[in-house]
């Protein structure tokens, strides 16, 4: 399915996102890797990417589920698509699929899949409950779907306490709100799957404490650098208030002491127990 129009999101699909996730990607593998493995994905898993954005944990799946195995990647973004095509060819990988589609108004690739994975996706969407109901139609019985998905974002604090950077993530959530999705979805996910089909099988917070020195402080960074483009263009915020967060920022990293704590990310793992 193609799409002639570019279907941007709230945080952009720009290249400089590109690059952003690709920071936040390195900075979770190490998380993520044990994540899958714990789920029990391996050699021969049919897997489907949910909202697999520019295909960096797409990647990752197709070298862990080999020659054996699938990856199915779906992801509306028509640049995002690209990314994915173009790593697969970079990689060779011939275990990929790609898919440009909507998750809320297009049906999912045909499964059975063995597992899903979905990152930061139903945070996004209009509908979270619906994308649950469509993954439990597409993952065979004991089938495993995998989230990480915020729950408390509000954690996200700078020590010392820096006003300018809790302003600018009160920003981050308005719009996101206002453009339909929740950052805290994580609470509500459980609810969710059980009504579908699903049993909870392990819910683990994933939270850090950082100082500047630690790699995964790149992550929020680079989020703040980035979205603050994105703030101005959607004229939330104007130029002054963009250059005090950054001053803010590099002063946070400069400083000692200094350190950073996460928003909370929820990490679960739902069964398939019933036929859909």
């Amino acid at each position: 399915m193609s799409q002639s129009k570019e279907r941007d999101y709230i945080l952009g699909t720009h290249d400089e996102e590109l690059e952003r996730l690709g920071v936040q990607h390195r900075a979770w593998r190490p998380v993520v890797l044990d994540c899958w493995k714990a789920a029990g994905v391996t050699t021969g898993s049919r897997v489907l990417d949910v909202g697999a954005g520019p295909g960096y944990a797409t990647v990752d799946l197709a070298e862990i589920v080999g020659s054996n195995g699938k990856v199915v990647a779906v992801e509306r973004s028509s640049n995002f698509v690209s990314a994915i095509n173009d790593a697969v060819r970079e990689h060779s990988l011939s275990n990929v699929d790609v898919h440009e589609l909507d998750l809320m108004n297009d049906d999912l690739p045909k499964g059975p899949f063995d597992f899903s994975w979905c990152r930061w996706v139903l945070c996004f969407v209009s509908n979270p409950e619906l994308l649950i109901k469509k993954l439990g139609s597409v993952l065979r019985k004991g089938g495993r779907a995998i989230f990480h998905e915020y729950g408390h974002y509000t954690t996200w604090r700078f020590f010392p306490q820096r006003n300018s950077l809790e302003e600018f993530r009160s920003h981050v959530i308005a719009t996101w709100r206002e453009s339909g999705g929740e950052p805290d979805v994580g609470l509500q996910l459980p609810s969710w799957l059980i009504r579908n089909g699903f049993a909870v099988r392990s819910i683990v917070p994933r939270i850090f404490c950082l100082s500047p020195n630690d790699y995964m402080w790149q992550w929020p960074a680079q989020f703040i650098q980035v979205h603050l483009l994105q703030l101005q263009k959607l004229g939330r915020i104007d130029a002054a208030f963009a250059d005090k967060v950054r001053a803010d920022l590099a002063a946070a990293e400069k400083e000692e002491p200094s350190f950073m704590l996460t928003p909370l990310v929820l990490e679960i793992v739902a069964e398939r127990v019933e036929e859909s």
